[in-house]
């Protein structure tokens, strides 16, 4: 079993999810005692969201090859990103590595693909929905990618940074979340893609109609497999 690198922190309520999800699946892959080997490293997000809010771009990427290189130093055979946004910088951080990333649009997009789905609707920070990091990266894959509107963009990024990211889920957000889904089915999506880790705390599969795509079980799953995987 290969060793499973995770940086984290971005926030911890997601990590979180991400390392429950990755020991049930190994233990389900293998059974008995099994567990993941893993190395995480959490960063401050106070200091990741003050690089987004800002700009700062180059700022955050520095914080993240740092957090890589550690990982890499501690063990780790991959890499993954435990959030949708700061795979801005993926190129940044798998350029400073010897070991694989696996992006998280890229595992995401090959599970929309098997499902039949080209029209793809997509929440997750208004920097993931409006910069061609993460959309672009799914049209790479031939997916047509439908956002909400300004307005509702502003919504969904306000729940996950003022809510879902200090682990507040309210029933009243849910609410606001599903008429956003429901008017990019009407837009024409096919499905949803979860593009934030934090908003499979909110919505799940049962609240609404349309197929949901959860990143971050996505990204677990898509990890697992890759250290499951014979030479």
């Amino acid at each position: 079993m290969k060793v499973i690198g995770l940086i984290g922190g971005m926030s911890w309520e997601s990590s979180l999810e991400y390392y429950r999800l990755i020991n049930e699946l190994v233990k389900e892959r293998l059974g008995g005692y099994h567990s993941a080997r893993c190395v995480l490293y959490s960063v401050d997000f106070e200091e990741i969201e003050e690089c987004q809010r800002a700009g700062r771009w180059a700022e955050a990427a520095e914080i993240l090859v740092e957090a890589a290189r550690g990982v890499e130093k501690a063990g780790a055979d991959l890499l993954v990103i435990c959030t949708n946004t700061m795979h801005r910088m993926a190129g940044e951080v798998q350029q400073a590595l010897r070991i694989p990333l696996l992006h998280i649009a890229d595992a995401t997009a090959e599970k929309v693909i098997e499902k039949g789905i080209k029209k793809i609707g997509l929440l997750g920070t208004k920097y993931t929905m409006e910069q061609d990091f993460y959309t672009g990266r799914l049209k790479a894959h031939g997916l047509e990618v439908v956002i909400p509107d300004e307005p509702d963009r502003e919504v969904v990024h306000r729940i996950i940074y003022d809510e879902l990211v200090k682990g507040k889920v309210l029933n009243s957000s849910r609410e606001k979340y599903k008429d956003i889904i429901n008017r990019l089915a009407a837009n024409g999506a096919e499905g949803i893609i979860l593009g934030c880790t934090e908003i499979t705390l909110l919505i799940k599969q049962e609240d609404v109609a349309i197929p949901l795509f959860d990143t971050t079980f996505i990204h677990a799953w898509r990890a697992v497999e890759f250290a499951l995987k014979e030479k």
